[in-house]
């Protein structure tokens, strides 16, 4: 398992080459559930720099929508990459991409209350997310977001009744998420810059920095060479199957803020401003 460096280890020229900033949004962008201005704001300015800026979230398709619709973001993967919208400003016109079609998704959803159910009986504390009804393609456990905290241990039993019933199921640092499929956040970002942006982000993968937290987005921190965790990734380390290459100094969105001001003034002394 490699060690997180410093952010501050993060080399010049590689800032100098990001052209994307990829981020999960729960305790990465958001600080103790809410967004902060200062987040919003470096987040347009990555996008007026020029950076493809992307949330890759667990959170639920009725979420992402406004997402895509109402912050300075050029798209977002949702529910674990079970899709991405983008939202096209000129033509006002959402942009939706399913990896399942509208019977499969509606299938699977049928299948979800036993399951939860049986979470539910076998965890005590645990609670359906308040999310869920927003959801298109998954089952979200709540284990501390709007329920007291529950130990890791109930977390990792939320998985194994998920895995029990058919699901693949992610810990992320609020829920347990699971559904029917083979994808993650990672695939669907795959397609997403390939389908819409005609980015390779196999091929350019130092082109881009994704920032995250928890260990749904291990995919992630195993693809990207400049992946980054905000520093609350430290309470995962050891639940992760990959951690990040570097960790800022601060925590959730301040964190984040790190890694956009550093992107941004590797762009400044780049164009000799």
């Amino acid at each position: 398992m490699r060690l997180m460096r410093p952010l501050a280890e993060l080399p010049l020229e590689a800032r100098r080459g990001i052209r994307g900033v990829l981020a999960d949004i729960d305790d990465t962008l958001t600080t103790d559930g809410r967004i902060t201005a200062e987040v919003i704001a470096a987040m347009e300015r990555l996008q007026r720099a020029g950076l493809t800026v992307i949330p890759i979230t667990g959170r639920p398709a009725g979420w992402c929508d406004h997402i895509a619709r109402m912050w300075p973001v050029d798209g977002v993967v949702g529910e674990n990459g079970a899709f991405y919208f983008c939202y096209d400003r000129p033509a006002h016109r959402m942009l939706r991409r399913y990896l399942d079609d509208e019977k499969t998704r509606s299938d699977h959803r049928a299948r979800f209350a036993d399951i939860a159910q049986a979470v539910l009986r076998e965890v005590p504390g645990a609670a359906i997310a308040a999310d869920q009804n927003y959801r298109e393609t998954d089952l979200a456990i709540d284990f501390c977001e709007d329920v007291a905290r529950l130990p890791p241990s109930s977390a990792d039993k939320i998985v194994a009744i998920m895995e029990r019933h058919g699901l693949r199921a992610k810990v992320s640092s609020i829920h347990v998420n699971g559904w029917f499929g083979a994808y993650d956040k990672l695939t669907t970002t795959q397609l997403l810059m390939l389908e819409r942006f005609g980015l390779d982000i196999d091929r350019d993968r130092n082109a881009f920095i994704f920032v995250g937290d928890s260990p749904n987005d291990a995919p992630m921190f195993a693809h990207f060479p400049y992946a980054v965790g905000v520093a609350n990734v430290r309470e995962f380390v050891g639940r992760m199957s990959h951690p990040p290459a570097y960790v800022t100094d601060q925590p959730s969105g301040a964190g984040f803020c790190e890694v956009a001001e550093r992107i941004l003034a590797a762009i400044i002394h780049s164009d000799g401003k």
